[in-house]
């Protein structure tokens, strides 16, 4: 089942030393897809999605396509996204899955195996999960994300204000009893990476905002713990965070951090966008020196 015998974390590191630390997003919502002079079909997104990937070859390692704006469309959305993840993987791009997925016990597992088992129509590199029922209810999953060699990036302080209130709230009990809920989740990531042979990236990562105080969710970036730890960070570009404060924005997370911008680069167009990728990549690799 292992697929691949290279850790996600070795895959990673690639990448990283390949192409630099920028993931452009594949987001084919309505407003882009007129822009781009494309139906609101899902040969549509199938075509925004390959075009992306066109653009990213060669100039990035990383690409993350939005789920809900394939599974818009149902069975057809999902065949293109399939084609799309699996052209992008064919020319050694690694792609990240953003379905936010969670559940508990064998719901949870059916969701991963979809994206991670080798020979899946959706098989990619990564999966966004969710851990609102505690990060143990991702336990099958991040077990599976190791046996095959994949990665898992969890949820802990995202950049939508109405998850604030949740991500900063401090535990009451437990061993985590007086962390925040965000703070807790990094802990337990990086307790599970702890157990698992060593590679320079964990396993599982956490999906950090690029557009938030991570000190108001009690997360020091400081810690010890965050070298170990991949971080997927959203926020560059049309959200306002710069590529240029990566390293002020998450300190001691900084060597693990995927700089991901969809729309600000989706806004160049398809005639535009290999050469805003191009820029916007410099600038990243120029930021973490």
């Amino acid at each position: 089942m292992t697929g691949t015998s290279v850790s996600f974390g070795d895959r990673l590191a690639a990448a990283f030393d390949a192409h630099g630390r920028l993931c452009v997003g594949i987001d084919p919502h309505q407003a882009l897809l007129g822009e781009w002079g494309l139906d609101f079909t899902a040969e549509g997104a199938r075509e925004f999605g390959l075009r992306v990937v066109d653009a990213a070859i060669g100039r990035v390692g990383i690409v993350k396509p939005q789920v809900a704006f394939f599974e818009l469309y149902g069975s057809a959305g999902y065949a293109a996204l399939e084609e799309v993840i699996a052209t992008a993987r064919a020319a050694g791009l690694l792609v990240i899955a953003d379905a936010k997925r969670g559940d508990i016990g064998t719901s949870v597992a059916a969701y991963t195996e979809s994206w991670f088992v080798p020979g899946s129509p959706l098989e990619s590199d990564a999966l966004t999960v969710s851990a609102f029922q505690g990060v143990g209810s991702l336990a099958e999953s991040m077990e599976l994300a190791e046996l095959t060699n994949k990665g898992l990036f969890v949820l802990a302080a995202t950049s939508n204000p109405e998850a604030a209130a949740g991500q900063q709230a401090v535990l009451q009990g437990g061993p985590r009893a007086g962390m925040t809920v965000a703070r807790a989740i990094i802990e337990d990531v990086h307790a599970f990476n702890q157990e698992q042979p060593p590679h320079p990236f964990g396993t599982v990562g956490l999906v950090l905002g690029a557009t938030v105080a991570l000190g108001d969710y009690g997360i020091d970036t400081a810690t010890s713990v965050a070298p170990t730890v991949p971080v997927l960070a959203p926020g560059f570009g049309h959200q306002g965070a710069r590529v240029s404060d990566v390293r002020a924005l998450f300190g001691a997370f900084a060597p693990g951090v995927i700089v991901s911008e969809s729309r600000g680069l989706l806004t160049a167009g398809p005639d535009g966008l290999a050469e805003a990728v191009s820029r916007r990549a410099e600038e990243v690799r120029a930021s973490h020196g």
